[in-house]
């Protein structure tokens, strides 16, 4: 088999693979590609989560741990009943949820695939307040319940073996031009052309769902454009270059989110 002959065999494949692997980010809409089985991913997850509760210390502050799983709890029942509402399939059935806070500076929150929630101490400066808290977790549960991690570990494979192939049929010129400039050249170029204008846009889609699932929680989002006000202050201009970035600038978060909150209020009222 010639060269052209298998390119065109090996693109045809991971086409027609892709094609069957494609689905729907909930609510939103947008095309999604998962090559990943989503167990294997929550069973990874959920091996870490118990592995970073053994290394990090935990908070004893249990009234603010009390707190978050409240809201947690909160979020949990309204986006059930969304779901079931609108006969939609509930992407978080196989969760298995959980809730830790982190005795830490760092100005951080994270939603493992599966729902397993970390917030770190150092970001309630930030979200000030529980409308605060809840805006802050329900963008790191829409991160969850949108599947994110499994389209970027399916992003991620997909263009590592594309580029792979790429490599073998121009005669290793990839290679070459990564031993010629001694950096990984093409990797830096796929996280900035690639890579990081794809993390923004799901950082932008968990501002948007998260808004939505703490405004269905009956918290006030409100709230939300003033975290990324005090985040903006708190950065003090050090933010990188957003095209640098794997999320979307404050400034351009506060802008989206003021297009946004109207909106939401009107079209997900609480959840009674």
């Amino acid at each position: 088999m010639n060269r052209r002959k298998f390119i065109n065999l090996i693109g045809c494949s991971c086409l027609s693979f892709g094609l069957h692997s494609c689905t729907s980010a909930p609510i939103t809409d947008r095309k999604q590609l998962k090559l990943i089985p989503e167990a294997k991913l929550n069973a990874q997850a959920a091996a870490i989560y118990e592995k970073v509760k053994e290394k990090e210390k935990m908070s004893d502050d249990l009234a603010t741990l009390n707190k978050i799983k409240e809201i947690g709890k909160k979020i949990e029942n309204s986006v059930n009943t969304y779901f079931d509402r609108e006969n939609l399939t509930n992407p978080t059935s196989n969760f298995n949820w959980e809730y830790i806070l982190i005795e830490s500076k760092k100005r951080n929150a994270w939603c493992m695939p599966g729902g397993k929630i970390a917030v770190y101490t150092g970001i309630l400066d930030i979200t000030k307040n529980t409308n605060g808290l809840a805006a802050v977790m329900g963008h790191e549960i829409a991160h969850a319940v949108a599947k994110h991690s499994v389209e970027r570990a399916s992003r991620g494979v997909l263009l590592q073996t594309g580029t792979s192939l790429i490599d073998i049929f121009s005669g290793g010129a990839l290679s070459q031009i990564n031993r010629s400039t001694g950096m990984d050249t093409v990797g830096l170029i796929s996280s900035i052309g690639i890579m990081n204008p794809f993390n923004r846009k799901q950082e932008s889609e968990a501002d948007y769902l998260g808004m939505i699932f703490s405004s269905l929680s009956g918290y006030d989002i409100r709230e939300t454009e003033k975290i990324w006000e005090r985040m903006k202050e708190a950065n003090k201009g050090k933010e990188p270059p957003q095209f640098m970035s794997t999320h979307p600038s404050s400034t351009n978060r506060i802008k989206d989110i003021q297009e946004w909150l109207n909106e939401i209020i009107i079209k997900y009222p609480p959840i009674v």
